[in-house]
């Protein structure tokens, strides 16, 4: 099996390099904006290439059997960038992966797609409204998903809950950083709501399912998290308990705080924005149920674990870390919270 990985340089995408490396028999190509700069290059074919440029689509799935298609531009990004790359960039993808013979195309999407719900756990037939921009985007590029899945093509959707482990930094770098500094952490609300994440081996795992499992069952669209956690104030908590200063997870009033960082986000002072807090003082979660009886998935890791999991290579590595970035795998300008973080 010849497997393409766009985004193969992110996090998701090194991630899955690496567990599909594990299991051996595949030849593997990355196909990413960005250079590869892991060890297993040695192992892999890297191609730095924009998933809009179709001529270099093209050339780089030639000989190839699957597509996981996690390449994406994120909420931060411009409405045109994240619109040309979310929706161009499958597009393009879909119809040059036809072209080249692939007979499994993977495309990991987000529950951003549900916006902001009332009712949880949501199950894969919910109304699809999008929150700004990316979530929008990501339900124009499931459409595109579909269609393709109506004329006989292999296309299996995976709506995966915020997803953290090793490499990963964006936001919940926020919450290592501060740890780590003994510094207490802040949430939104009372901290009560429970606020379902998912351990990215546990995507990885789901990801081999896909690729290797029959073909009617898969065929399909999945929500994917953990089947173990609790509320943000108790998920957290472990990490501040990890950090071993004794701080704790500090509530603030919902209303006022939505609202500080809604003016903040559009003066450009804070790299937070709608989904993420409109969305951490509710309750949130998917149902898994379908990929547990289609595919007989079983998430390893809780909440807690995968945070965990993330916060010990977070000590490890902190001292290599780049300054900043805008991608999963780099910390994010702090904005006014580099002030904030000086009354917890």
């Amino acid at each position: 099996m010849n497997v393409l990985v766009t985004g193969g340089a992110g996090f998701l995408g090194i991630n899955l390099i690496r567990h599909l490396l594990d299991s051996g028999g595949r030849r593997i190509t990355s196909f990413d904006i960005a250079d590869f700069p892991f060890p297993e290059i040695r192992s892999i074919e890297a191609i730095r290439g924009d998933i809009r440029n179709r001529p270099a689509v093209r050339k780089a799935l030639k000989g190839v059997d699957c597509v996981v298609h996690g390449a994406s531009a994120l909420p931060l990004y411009s409405r045109e960038e994240i619109h040309s790359t979310v929706v161009g960039g499958t597009r393009i993808l879909l119809e040059e992966s036809e072209r080249a013979g692939a007979e499994r195309f993977i495309q990991i999407s987000s529950t951003a797609v549900y916006g902001v719900p009332e009712g949880v756990p949501i199950t894969e037939d919910a109304p699809l409204v999008g929150v700004g921009p990316y979530g929008q985007a990501k339900i124009l590029a499931e459409e595109l998903c579909r269609k393709a899945r109506e004329a006989d093509r292999f296309v299996c959707v995976i709506r995966p809950k915020s997803f953290v482990g090793p490499e990963r930094l964006g936001v919940f770098e926020l919450l290592y950083d501060w740890a780590a500094k003994g510094r207490s952490f802040p949430v939104i609300g009372r901290g009560d709501n429970r606020y379902q994440l998912l351990d990215v081996s546990d995507l990885c795992r789901f990801i081999e399912i896909a690729l290797r499992g029959t073909e009617p069952e898969l065929n399909d669209v999945f929500n994917i998290g953990a089947a173990d956690y609790g509320s943000i104030r108790e998920d957290f908590q472990s990490v501040l308990n990890a950090a071993g200063f004794g701080r704790r997870i500090v509530p603030l009033p919902a209303g006022p705080t939505r609202a500080a960082l809604r003016l903040m986000e559009k003066l450009g002072l804070s790299p937070l924005y709608g989904w993420v807090y409109e969305t951490a003082g509710k309750n949130s979660a998917v149902d898994i149920g379908k990929a547990v009886r289609q595919a007989g998935f079983r998430p390893r890791f809780s909440n807690s674990e995968a945070l965990l999991r993330n916060f010990r290579w977070y000590m490890e590595n902190r001292e290599n870390l780049a300054s900043s970035g805008t991608d999963h795998r780099s910390p994010w300008k702090r904005g006014f919270l580099a002030l904030a973080e000086r009354f917890f």
